[in-house]
């Protein structure tokens, strides 16, 4: 609403109608394209040039993202991802279902070579039209391990790559930077000694939507210093840490290697 009058899109058959309309609600609304536009998100999800950079990349980009990727050039909007059929929905890296729908993954089969076992784990960008993730707050974490027969992670098999725009807290420097531009892909290599009891290899990808801010708040409750609103800041602290999830796990047996003959 601007001085009184309403905009929105235009209808789903295209017109205008609705405008002045006496019979609507508030004489209906003015009809714009712009909010079936992705211009229209950059607004406040894009940096302009000059703004605030680390290691010469806006800290907000994905306006520019998009607009590189095939997804511009085909003609799918922010809004056909995020607002889906028109409804306010919104959902990104703290949505399950949506993260899932981002990428494909696929795995790789343990291979024993007597003293160490083999595999790997990929991840590819399919379905998000920027990078992935497109901000400093997540991390996406790629993870193989060998298990016990009931799952249970043994000790120094654990071998990860995380996908992240990775800052200190302070936003002083960029320390890493291993997003995946749309249909970018990422490999986790994983070799280790097999463990004795090992029976299962696991792969495993983890998101933690609220990393950056779960280790700004762990760092202002750790400093020593007065902090306002402590019981509140605590209270965020838990909530990051609840918004963790997993949208891939796999278990393969891990098969000892056949005695030399």
């Amino acid at each position: 609403m601007r001085g009184h009058r309403r905009f929105g899109p235009p209808r789903r058959d295209g017109s205008e109608r609705g405008s002045g309309d006496a019979a609507l609600p508030h004489h209906g609304w003015e009809a714009s394209t712009a909010f079936e536009d992705s211009r229209f998100c950059s607004a406040c999800h894009q940096f302009q040039v000059g703004e605030f950079a680390l290691n010469g990349k806006l800290l907000e980009n994905t306006y520019e993202e998009w607009k590189a990727s095939r997804y511009a050039r085909e003609g799918k909007s922010c809004q056909s991802c995020h607002m889906p059929d028109r409804r306010h929905l919104w959902r990104g890296v703290h949505d399950e279902s949506m993260m899932k729908s981002a990428v494909a993954i696929s795995t790789a089969a343990p291979v024993n070579t007597g003293d160490s076992v083999e595999a790997s784990l990929s991840i590819r960008n399919t379905g998000t039209g920027h990078y992935f993730p497109t901000y400093v707050t997540p991390k996406v974490i790629a993870e193989i391990y060998q298990a016990t027969g009931d799952g249970m992670m043994l000790p120094d098999t654990l071998q990860v790559h995380v996908i992240a725009r990775l800052v200190e807290l302070d936003l002083s420097r960029e320390i890493a930077d291993t997003r995946l531009a749309p249909d970018e892909e990422a490999v986790l290599r994983y070799r280790k000694p097999v463990h004795r009891r090992a029976a299962l290899l696991v792969y495993r990808v983890r998101v933690e939507p609220d990393a950056f801010y779960q280790g700004f708040f762990e760092s202002s409750l750790a400093s020593g210093q007065p902090v306002r609103g402590k019981p509140m800041i605590r209270t965020a602290l838990e909530h990051s840490k609840r918004s963790r999830f997993t949208i891939f796990e796999e278990q393969r047996p891990l098969r000892r290697a056949s005695p030399a003959k």
